[in-house]
């Protein structure tokens, strides 16, 4: 009757496997995780993720602050100056002392035009009160006014759009990249997160097995007893049932610091505070994935965030290379002024003479600069291609590591989704096994010691089936995290405008 109950056991073995959480005490707060639901904690509150988003939301403030180029520059100035001073010449104030008050009040514009030159505006007023003698034909007080317009214009180096804005460009270039790597360190984050959610979860079955086994092992242990007693057995079965039970509470002890030890790793992915029990209801697949190894290697060159950011980077230096050599250039530059000038004793006539455009004073010209030599520019340009060529480098030297990266997390999906054939296999070949010794063990052909070995196997060949199908999940999630779809099939998506809300809520 004892062996009866005994092999009942080891017939309900696996059914208790799957089973609800052992590792939960009395009073545990437990919370049933999905899949979905980890994943959305981790997006939404994994440190990393949240770090990594600041980067493009101070690139969108480079953006603005290199835009700041084309805001209009206004000066102003005012000042007043009164002397008064010893005469070289007695011509003009007809003393030997000359006294002069002046006020002056100036105010301009100037704009940067996109193609690199830039457009001013200037008032000038000067008021002049002096001893001089007006008898003689001198002004003892007068206002002077001119408004001057002014342009300027590189012709050879820093001509263009391109030039003018390459810092705007760089900016924009930079914030698009910055997406891309943010993307990619999101895509980094899920594939942790499915790891860890599918690593915590075979852990969970493989506690439920070891406690399983303990129980079994207990079993047998009083079984023996009870047959020792009878006279049936020698004493000496005791001690390898006890060793067996002990072989299985350290193994229990060692799996429930692995669960625990790996939902810490769970809690801190998606940042859930407290000691809850996090209990893993989405089992790994069992589903056959297939994929073809060239559309896989395409998908990747055109949708993974490194890839695109390493090729925003690349027109990055492209730009800067061109610039670069833009400045290698002569710096020759058209000028022009124009002005509008009066002069009266009170400030409303002056200005009308302004206005009337009586007394114009205008000015055209070239001016030009070159250093001898030009080493600075020149090794500028230089250094800029030699870092446009390495990225190019660079770009390949991913690209090929990429087809590498694809081409193993095939292989190595195809292997995982074999050894589930395998594994159950091999969880049928112990159980049989473990069938086949209770019989022995019934009839006196097999020791407890041998039944415990056999018992072991079943519990590895119990753990291997568990591990198996985390990894085949495991791998399916690397393969996709290869081809950069990963984002797309957990429904994910990322436009950049949680960078622009993050620099709003900091700009206000």
């Amino acid at each position: 009757m004892v062996l009866y109950r005994v092999r009942v056991f080891i017939y309900i073995f696996p059914l208790l496997v799957l089973g609800l959480p052992g590792y939960a005490h009395a009073g545990d707060d437990i919370v049933n995780l999905t899949l979905k639901q980890a994943i959305s904690m981790a997006v939404e509150k994994n440190l990393e993720v949240r770090a990594e988003l600041y980067n493009p939301a101070m690139n969108e403030a480079d953006i603005r602050l290199n835009r700041g180029i084309y805001d209009p520059f206004v000066t102003q100035s005012t000042s007043y100056q009164q002397s008064v001073t010893q005469s070289a010449s007695t011509v003009v104030s007809g003393a030997s002392i000359s006294r002069q008050k002046s006020l002056k009040a100036d105010a301009g514009i100037t704009q940067l035009l996109p193609i690199g030159g830039s457009l001013g505006l200037t008032l000038t007023n000067l008021w002049n009160r002096s001893n001089a003698d007006s008898s003689r034909g001198f002004l003892d007080e007068y206002w002077r006014s001119e408004l001057t317009a002014s342009y300027s214009q590189p012709l050879l180096k820093n001509f263009g759009r391109e030039a003018s804005e390459v810092g705007i460009s760089i900016a924009v270039n930079n914030k698009l990249a910055s997406i891309d790597l943010f993307k990619n360190k999101i895509i980094d984050v899920v594939t942790r997160v499915r790891t860890a959610y599918f690593t915590l979860y075979s852990l969970k079955e493989n506690l439920e097995a070891k406690k399983t086994a303990l129980t079994l092992a207990q079993k047998i242990l009083d079984d023996t007893k009870g047959r020792v007693r009878a006279g049936v057995l020698p004493a000496m079965e005791i001690l390898n049932a006890e060793f067996g039970v002990s072989a299985r509470e350290k193994e229990q002890i060692d799996a429930e610091k692995l669960l625990m030890d790996q939902m810490d790793v769970v809690r801190i992915l998606l940042q859930i505070e407290g000691t809850r029990i996090l209990n893993p209801v989405d089992p790994p697949t069992r589903e056959k994935y297939t994929v073809n190894e060239n559309e896989a290697v395409t998908l990747a060159l055109s949708q993974r965030p490194d890839v695109k950011a390493q090729r925003v980077n690349l027109q990055t230096l492209e730009l800067q290379s061109r610039v670069a050599h833009n400045r290698i250039m002569p710096d020759l530059s058209f000028i022009a002024n124009a002005a509008l000038t009066g002069l009266e004793k009170d400030f409303g006539r002056d200005m009308k003479k302004v206005g009337s455009a009586e007394y114009p004073v205008w000015e055209v010209g070239l001016q030009f600069s070159y250093p001898l030599g030009n080493r600075a520019a020149k090794n500028d340009f230089i250094r800029s291609r030699l870092s446009s060529e390495q990225a190019q480098v660079q770009l390949k030297n991913l690209e090929e590591n990429i087809r590498n990266e694809i081409r193993r997390a095939i292989r190595g999906m195809r292997a995982n989704y074999l050894q589930l054939d395998v594994a159950d296999r091999g969880l049928a070949y112990a159980e049989e096994r473990m069938r086949a010794y209770i019989k022995r063990n019934e009839v006196g052909l097999a020791t407890t010691k041998e039944v415990i070995d056999v018992q072991n196997d079943l519990v590895a060949a119990k753990t291997n089936q568990i591990q198996a199908r985390a990894e085949y999940t495991v791998a399916i999630a690397q393969l996709w995290k290869a081809t950069g779809e990963l984002l797309e099939r957990e429904g994910i998506t990322v436009t950049g405008k949680e960078a622009d809300a993050l620099y709003d809520s900091n700009s206000r």
